[in-house]
């Protein structure tokens, strides 16, 4: 079995960019809804717990579940070609999404897309983890992970100008088609490193299970992420929504502030979390998770006042450095999370913790703020929305209080290699 040393860097670092190409694929399709949402409530005849529900729920519930069988067998048979697969499957289901004719057929699509993403992103993590050294691992992790706000803009800003232009089922067939036509370039170019036959024995579930139930910095770190998601995820697919009615930006509009403010902010902030968490990390493994919970606390009341602000360009000041802020937990964490357990299991273990996190942030974050703004639509009209949001941001403070207790836990918990 190789190590990663023995890699060359541009071998290395060639793999890393597929891996990215395929994860901006992931959050294209992924948050893409977002920005259509308006018009997919119009032409369907949606509620705001409808959309939520496609935003999160349909998209969770097959995502989350079926990522440590998938998991499993890319530990097994080979990392690549389970990304491989994955990336046809959710590409091919957000094409089918343009052809939908109501919510249960869109439900069903963002099913499907929730079974392909479910391979894709815990086998990269062990696939990056094979190719780089520990001690460039959250840096390799920050870079990886630059395909969340790529995606996030790419999506936003291509499926705002197309529903514009043409219509937004053509967006959904765009993305997805694109997806499609680069599956075979990735399985052809990229090979994992730890696969030299056709299967290797690798620990059972259950021996993964047992070792990560009594890592008391798993659950708190798992936990403290899905609090953060629920608010990230349903930032990311109401603010949309908030922007043309309480602040009057049409589609268009819309679309370059959100996908601005994901672009430079997102992008900083994932960046800033592995260059710092390897700093830091290096010298105290509690500052794995101690350095997103001060992100956490500090970018709360810079988003409230945002929200609250008089006008859009105030807003996207405001909203671009807390932005940044919550951005900043990925590589740390999820570099943290691959050194509670032995090499062997780190695709197994990232998609434990990706259970936990995307069932929870994923699939109640925009369902939940959907069902809140629909309950307080008799109260504010209009302004409901911005009220949900705003009550939302307590998880932000829930994330921070329990990343801060992982700290200590890191410590005693962490396994080189």
């Amino acid at each position: 079995m190789n190590t990663p040393e023995s890699a060359p860097a541009p071998r290395r670092f060639f793999v890393l960019a597929m891996l990215l190409v395929v994860y901006t694929f992931n959050f294209v399709d992924r948050q893409i809804l977002g920005i259509l949402a308006g018009p997919i409530k119009h032409d369907l005849g949606l509620s705001d717990t409808q959309l939520g529900a496609l935003g999160g729920f349909a998209f969770a519930l097959l995502y989350s579940t079926m990522g440590i069988p998938l998991a499993w067998l890319a530990d097994r048979r080979g990392r690549t070609r389970v990304i491989a697969v994955s990336l046809a499957i959710w590409s091919g289901f957000t094409a089918l999404c343009g052809l939908v004719g109501g919510f249960w057929s869109m439900f069903a699509c963002r099913l499907g897309v929730g079974i392909g993403e479910a391979g894709g992103v815990a086998p990269s993590y062990a696939l990056i983890s094979a190719y780089f050294p520990a001690r460039q691992r959250a840096r390799a992790l920050a870079i990886y992970s630059l395909g969340i706000p790529l995606g996030s803009a790419a999506g936003i800003l291509f499926g705002g100008y197309v529903a514009t232009t043409v219509d937004w089922r053509t967006a959904f067939a765009g993305v997805g088609l694109a997806g499609l036509v680069f599956t075979p370039l990735f399985g052809w170019l990229v090979r994992d490193p730890d696969r030299v036959g056709p299967a290797v024995a690798a620990p059972r579930l259950g021996e993964v299970a047992r070792i990560l139930a009594r890592k008391r910095a798993f659950w708190l770190l798992s936990f403290g992420a899905a609090a953060s998601s629920m608010m990230g995820y349903g930032l990311a697919f109401w603010l949309p929504s908030l922007m043309q009615r309480s602040f009057g930006l049409d589609l268009v509009q819309t679309a370059r502030f959100f996908g601005l403010l994901l672009l430079i902010g997102g992008s900083v902030g994932v960046l800033a979390g592995g260059w710092i968490g390897d700093w830091l990390g290096g010298r105290d493994r509690a500052a794995f998770a101690r350095l997103p919970a001060l992100a956490y606390a500090v970018g709360v009341p810079l988003f409230a006042a945002g929200l609250w602000s008089g006008s859009a360009q105030v807003a996207f000041w405001l909203f671009l450095i807390p932005q940044a802020l919550v951005y900043l937990w990925l590589a740390p964490v999820l570099s943290a999370v691959q050194h509670l357990v032995p090499a062997p299991m780190h695709a197994t273990a990232s998609a434990s913790f990706l259970l936990i996190n995307n069932l929870i942030g994923v699939g109640f974050g925009s369902l939940s703020l959907g069902k809140l703004s629909d309950a307080l639509t008799p109260l504010y009209g209009q302004e409901a929305l911005r009220h949900a949001l705003t009550w939302g941001l307590g998880l932000y403070l829930i994330a921070a209080l329990l990343m801060g207790l992982a700290g200590r836990h890191l410590r005693e918990e962490w396994v080189e290699g």
